[in-house]
């Protein structure tokens, strides 16, 4: 899982929010044409990315441009279904963090469906996947997101109406998911179906003896 470094504030390197490398970040001063000179917009700072050469505003020390705020890219191996959700939710956060992560908690339900559950009861597909042998880990990153997004739509102890910073780690969450449970299946298999046909079946057959 490659480590993933949020856009913030005066900060010289993150991951862009554009292309999602991690690269440095030009921060530059907003100016007005103030005849005959030019006038400092002192709340308002644009930065390039150096990688990509795309700009982010920000403006009162918050990310309003791009809309996907400081949530990182989605995991390319998640269903489309999940990661439809996932990237509704990267368009909103800035605006409503609580609103992104009730999304989020949506795109785990849905993810549970593709792991083999029933997808009606998080809990329960989490306990299930947890007897089939689910890593402690991915464990814990489902009831993250679970429990932070059961937060974010019910009454409870954690108020994410301003909170960007919890919000966008539960799309790092969700992409620990996918690497462990999908990507990770999916490179050993692609591997091993390019062994040898013949020394494949001998593996298969040592097995069952």
């Amino acid at each position: 899982m490659i480590p993933y470094t949020p856009p913030t504030f005066a900060v010289s390197a993150f991951n862009c929010p554009h292309c999602g490398a991690y690269s440095n970040q030009v921060w530059c001063d907003a100016f007005y044409r103030d005849n005959p000179g030019f006038g400092n917009l002192d709340a308002l700072k644009y930065v390039q990315c150096t990688h990509c050469g795309k700009y982010s505003l920000w403006h009162q020390e918050k990310m309003i441009y791009p809309l996907t705020g400081g949530a990182a890219l989605p995991n390319n191996d998640l269903p489309d279904d999940v990661k439809a959700d996932y990237e509704e939710a990267r368009t909103i956060i800035n605006q409503s963090p609580r609103g992104a992560t009730a999304l989020l908690r949506l795109a785990i339900q849905k993810l549970c469906i593709h792991l083999g559950e029933k997808g009606k009861n998080i809990n329960d597909d989490i306990k299930n996947l947890v007897q089939k042998g689910l890593p402690v880990k991915v464990q814990q990153s489902l009831d993250i997101v679970r429990v932070i997004g059961n937060n974010a739509v019910h009454p409870g102890q954690i108020d994410l109406t301003d909170d960007i910073g919890t919000a966008s780690k539960l799309f790092v969450m969700i992409n620990i998911i996918a690497e462990v449970m999908i990507t990770q299946p999916k490179e050993v298999d692609n591997l091993f179906n390019s062994l040898p046909e013949n020394q494949r079946q001998g593996i298969k057959q040592r097995d069952a003896k």
